[in-house]
């Protein structure tokens, strides 16, 4: 009688272990080296946004944002004057979708972005704020690309550090373009 007993719990508590388990998930995003992004993106493009546009998916499941970037300079690859991408999350009337890690968006501004997925997959920036670098104007009225705060292998963002100060982009585009001719 006892051993039936203790198999019985037993049963009990491994359907409740595995039970929380199958509605579980995460997703992790691995730094990638600037010229793995280079290489392994479809696209890369100097632009404005022009439009942001969430959107409801998969039955009411999910929100992703559609973004619209007027070309001003493709680096890799070959756009039209536009490309659109998603992200995921958004705001569609009352309802909000986050992700930690999404980058988001706003009419006007200018970026270089990394997008990946081949037509007529609609692509999304390479590692998700990883291949959004921001574009911004210097003191002297110079554009420059400021790095996207990821954290390096060591789980860390490190002040003052090098590699995280903005590059004029002229030289960001030259270095883009010279990783992505030594592939060919």
């Amino acid at each position: 009688m006892i051993d039936r007993k203790r198999w019985w719990c037993c049963l009990v508590v491994a359907a409740v272990c595995l039970l929380p388990g199958a509605h579980l998930s995460a997703m992790v995003v691995v730094p990638a080296g600037f010229s793995e992004m280079v290489l392994d993106s479809e696209l890369v493009v100097h632009g404005r946004v022009v439009g942001v546009r969430p959107q409801i998916v998969g039955d009411r499941r999910t929100i992703e944002t559609v973004v619209t970037i007027a070309v001003l300079d493709a680096l890799k690859g070959q756009p039209g004057q536009t490309v659109y991408f998603r992200v995921p999350g958004g705001q569609v009337g009352r309802y909000r979708r986050f992700m930690v890690g999404a980058p988001e968006f706003a009419a006007g501004e200018e970026v270089v972005l990394f997008l990946k997925g081949r037509p007529p997959v609609v692509p999304f920036p390479f590692g998700l704020s990883q291949g959004v670098y921001r574009v911004v104007r210097g003191a002297d009225g110079r554009s420059l690309v400021t790095p996207p705060a990821v954290a390096e292998a060591a789980g860390r963002v490190v002040r003052g550090d090098p590699s995280r100060r903005p590059v004029e982009l002229s030289a960001f585009a030259r270095n883009v373009r010279d990783i992505a001719g030594s592939r060919q």
